[in-house]
């Protein structure tokens, strides 16, 4: 309440809205009435996974069917709806990340969040890593969900506002394991359009050999890929391929020159 009310002048002031993020199990129909009362237009659920023995695992406490309710309840309201995933929890196999991103996406949030699990000194997890019970997700194979996690989420005009953990924060001195990178996001992009280059070459029966590829000019480091990765994937399979920027190329698509 003390967070609304010191919000509320900069509403007055011109600010188009509140937004905040909470505990599915913190939201019901009083809450709600509190927070449109002082103008809140988005909400975010830490939903982190709808497997129920995945939220048990990792003390959670909350279910599944409590991130549906409160879905439910905000999208009543007319309540801009954000949902946030975690990858790779304790307990979670790739399956269930996928099983959770489609029940998330039938929930029709505007918004959604994927954070992969990074083990943090002090906590539980960092125990269960330390005893050799917890194995987190490598930096390729977190790299490989999400982006396919995005494509998902993006197929069904959800929009991704946010892929892994900001840096900062203490969060690099204070992590042991798991699969961080201050530019997580970026190289999750890049992997995508990996993916939609081999789609698009394989599907049209395009001949190995040299070859030049057209992006929108603020594509070009996606499409290329960190130190060159996505490059050299291509010419392992066959594709010599360069990279060029073409302003009439749309945004997200490639095109063979």
């Amino acid at each position: 309440m003390d967070y609304l009310q010191t919000a509320e002048p900069f509403l007055k002031a011109g600010f188009l809205g509140i937004r905040l993020s909470t505990r599915p199990d913190a939201i019901d129909r009083e809450v709600l009435d509190v927070l449109c009362q002082y103008g809140v237009t988005s909400v975010e659920l830490g939903a982190q996974s709808m497997d129920d023995r995945v939220l048990s695992l990792n003390g959670r406490g909350h279910t599944a069917a409590q991130v549906e309710q409160a879905a439910g309840l905000i999208r009543e309201r007319g309540i801009s709806l954000g949902l946030q995933m975690m990858t790779g929890l304790y307990g979670s196999m790739p399956q269930t990340d996928r099983d959770t991103a489609e029940r998330l996406i039938q929930l029709g949030p505007d918004t959604v969040r994927i954070y992969p699990t990074i083990v943090m000194e002090g906590t539980r997890l960092a125990q269960l890593w330390e005893k050799g019970e917890y194995r987190p997700q490598s930096l390729e194979k977190a790299v490989e969900l999400c982006a396919h996690l995005m494509d998902r989420f993006e197929a069904k005009r959800i929009r991704v506002i946010r892929v892994g953990l900001h840096a900062g924060g203490g969060v690099e001195t204070g992590m042991l394991s798991g699969p961080w990178h201050p530019a997580f996001g970026e190289l999750c992009e890049s992997r995508r359009f990996l993916h939609r280059a081999l789609d698009m070459l394989q599907a049209d029966d395009v001949p190995r050999g040299p070859m030049t590829l057209g992006v929108h000019p603020s594509d070009m480091s996606k499409m290329i890929g960190q130190k060159r990765q996505n490059l050299d994937k291509l010419r392992q399979i066959g594709y010599d391929s360069k990279v060029i920027g073409k302003s009439d190329v749309p945004k997200g698509t490639i095109r063979i020159l």
